[in-house]
């Protein structure tokens, strides 16, 4: 299977190397690191070409690099059931990048695209309905961003004076705690039995 994969990850990228950054294997699939401008091109390439036929979208998602200038990846996973081979594509974006949509090849990308949306706050340029779906209309930030916090900004809940649901922003009934992720043992001041042994060595 590996020596499938490598031949065709060398095939792909010899067909169409303004598309293919680089490529790899690994857990046994095709990992392709593709530009932003030609993500659009490269599936419709793999979809179509006798060689690929990666005819069905898994899935698309994408993982938050805070520290990056291109912050985002954002990951596309196809299945060829014709060669019955998987291949990852990830494309590397800034915040403000628009990713192209691939609704027009695979229509089954536009909930993929609006969660990614909703969640990473990553745009796509000529999508039909860009909009939230996850998250109520009204809702501020982007969920699975690293720097999110973990409470939120709001809360909802449903008040039996007013008889309907009511958004409030998050009251916290505790100060947060400051962790160090020390072990109680590492952060005891007394001596435990036998550590003046350790010393004495």
């Amino acid at each position: 299977m590996s020596e499938q994969l490598q031949e065709l990850g060398a095939y792909i990228e010899a067909k169409r190397p303004d598309c293919v950054l680089s490529w790899e294997i690994a857990h046994g699939e095709l990992n392709v690191d593709v530009t932003l401008a030609n993500i659009t091109g490269l599936v419709e390439f793999l979809k179509g070409d006798a060689t690929c036929r990666f005819s069905t979208l898994i899935d698309i998602t994408a993982v938050d690099y805070p520290g990056r200038a291109k912050r985002f990846d954002v990951v596309y996973h196809f299945l060829s059931m014709y060669q019955n081979h998987r291949i990852r594509l990830r494309v590397a974006a800034r915040e403000k990048d628009m990713v192209p949509s691939l609704v027009d090849v695979h229509p089954s990308a536009n909930w993929f695209e609006r969660e990614i949306f909703d969640m990473f706050g990553i745009l796509f340029s000529g999508h039909p309905d860009l909009r939230r779906i996850l998250t109520d209309y009204g809702f501020r930030g982007h969920p699975l961003r690293k720097d999110f916090p973990t409470t939120g900004y709001t809360e909802v809940r449903y008040d039996e004076a007013q008889k309907r649901v009511v958004y409030e922003p998050v009251k916290l009934v505790q100060e947060y705690r400051q962790f160090d992720f020390m072990s109680p043992w590492e952060g005891a001041e007394y001596i435990l039995p036998g550590d003046d042994k350790a010393e004495a060595k």
